[in-house]
């Protein structure tokens, strides 16, 4: 099992307290100790006391307490990295709902659709943006995008 620094400091601990009653010399002690930082698991640690006492003074390195990891709320899932939607349970795009309207409606050029990756729509509304309905049409297109349900070319909603 791994050890943290707190299983290591208290193996340095009851390496130093050996060293004080004269178990150990000065050069057996840092050897000892830079072994102790140096340990992976609890299994790297148990070498280190093996010559020396067991006695009811001596602070012994107990195992690590078991910690239970918290269960996730919602495991996860690689075909839905960024979750699923809770009505359709569609996987949800790597892409935003609020950041493409915003920018169709500030950017009203096609922006937010080459944002979503719809390039045909994109293209047309920045060719037609030379004349005033490629404006309208992409500044009425951010409402629908941040009202309605929009998605990206693979059909998959956009984040909220």
């Amino acid at each position: 099992m791994r050890i943290g620094n707190t299983e290591r400091e208290a193996a340095v601990r009851a390496l130093g307290e050996h060293y004080a009653q004269g178990r150990l010399d000065q050069e057996e002690y840092e050897e000892r100790t830079t072994a102790a930082y140096a340990a992976r698991t609890s299994d790297d640690l148990v070498p280190l006391f093996e010559d020396l006492p067991h006695d009811e003074q001596t602070t012994t390195v107990l195992p690590a307490p078991t910690v239970a990891t918290p269960a996730r709320r919602y495991p996860r899932d690689p075909e839905a990295p960024y979750g699923r939607e809770p009505t359709t349970g569609m996987p949800y795009s790597d892409r935003y709902k609020v950041v493409a309207g915003v920018l169709q409606l500030l950017l009203p050029f096609g922006i937010g659709r080459f944002y979503t990756g719809h390039m045909g729509i994109a293209v047309a509304q920045l060719l037609l943006s030379f004349v005033v309905i490629g404006v309208v049409w992409a500044f009425i297109d951010g409402i629908v995008i941040l009202a309605g349900r929009p998605t990206d070319p693979r059909g998959r909603p956009l984040r909220p």
